[in-house]
């Protein structure tokens, strides 16, 4: 299993104006490489593949010299990515690729690459063609286990994301602690053993400062500085938003797979719940699939279980008795008039996905 380390890099005052200098080349890349993908296929009707603009870099590197400077592996890298844009494109989960302007392209990845941790908390990565970066390593790590290096900008401060293999622990065969896990815009998740984490609503929280920014972009005039000012604000509340959700979200999915062997939620199909227009913009800020993800993988690394259930009538159904008892959204309590259980919708919903999850491996 591959495990990402996040870090704080420190460049030298000449590192950064490097590093600014191929950010610019591989931006300036991609842009040309996508033009040449949109006229070939105007003109041939046929569209390049990665391996045919990749064949043709020696070449682009002979007439632009100042190409040198980048790493061959970047440059590549940079094709990778225009690439699997089209690929995202054409399977329908993004739209068509757009050229880059400095604040949508700020990180450049760099495969087989150095990176140690000397002793406390410090630490460097090694760029060919830059040089040793002093990195504030505040996790350990194991430096031959990193596979690709990732250098990012953004907010004004210098990023690290290092790809490391982690050795996979076995799941254990015994199931002390199990828990079902309903996901909701209310309540962010609700345990079967009754645990409310509530939903920060982060969008929500900020919606009055993105609007009054983005306002403030709009009436700028393109190309002069106070539109990149502007834009730099904007970009900063977002990057900010972004941050607080996955701390939020990291720490929750931590705590839960430190506390439970067995840990079962509901297979939603988040994309399609996003066509509903009334709820698309609570859904993706409540970002139910990125927790799932977090569940998923500190599973794997910590040796626990998830496992993923059917997500069909978990609310509508008793907990207790089994037997239907059909309810609005706006209804929040489940009242069964055939056993008579009274309990939190959500709770009750998270008990019928435990139960569901223990039928599932028995």
């Amino acid at each position: 299993m591959d495990l990402v380390y996040r870090f704080a890099i420190e460049p030298t005052p000449e590192q950064e104006r490097q590093l600014f200098h191929i950010f610019y080349l591989c931006r300036q890349l991609y842009n040309l490489a996508l033009d040449e993908r949109n006229r070939h296929y105007k003109e041939t009707g046929r569209g390049l593949s990665y391996y045919d603009q990749q064949q043709q870099l020696p070449a682009f590197k002979a007439e632009h010299p100042e190409y040198w400077q980048v790493p061959s592996q970047s440059l590549q890298d940079v094709l990778r990515r225009l690439d699997q844009a089209f690929v995202n494109f054409f399977e329908k989960r993004a739209g068509f690729p757009r050229f880059k302007d400095k604040f949508r392209f700020r990180s450049i990845t760099i495969p087989q690459s150095e990176a140690k941790r000397n002793f406390g908390k410090e630490g460097f990565i090694y760029i060919p063609k830059i040089g040793h970066i002093r990195m504030n390593a505040h996790q350990a790590f194991d430096p031959a286990a990193v596979k690709i290096i990732n250098v990012k900008h953004h907010n004004g401060k210098w990023h690290v994301n290092l790809t490391a293999e982690q050795p996979v622990q076995k799941p254990s065969e015994s199931v002390k602690r199990a828990v079902g896990i309903d996901v909701g815009l209310h309540n962010l998740a609700v345990t079967s053993d009754g645990a409310h984490y509530s939903n920060p609503r982060w969008i929500h929280k900020n919606e009055k400062k993105l609007k009054q920014r983005q306002r403030q972009l709009s009436k700028k005039q393109k190309g002069s500085r106070n539109r990149d000012k502007a834009k730099q604000r904007l970009q900063r509340l977002h990057d900010r938003i972004t941050n607080q959700r996955k701390d939020f979200l990291h720490k929750l999915s931590f705590r839960v797979v430190q506390s439970y062997d067995l840990i079962c939620i509901e297979d939603l199909s988040v994309q399609e719940m996003m066509n509903n227009h009334r709820l698309a913009k609570s859904i993706a800020n409540a970002s139910w699939n990125r927790l799932s993800v977090y569940l998923a993988y500190k599973s794997i690394q910590y040796g626990k279980r998830l496992v993923k259930v059917p997500p069909a009538y978990t609310s509508q159904e008793c907990s207790d008795c089994g037997k239907p008892v059909p309810k609005t959204l706006s209804e929040r309590t489940h009242r069964c008039p055939f056993c008579g259980l009274v309990l939190d919708r959500d709770e009750n919903a998270a008990r019928n996905i435990l139960k569901r999850g223990l039928e599932q491996i028995a």
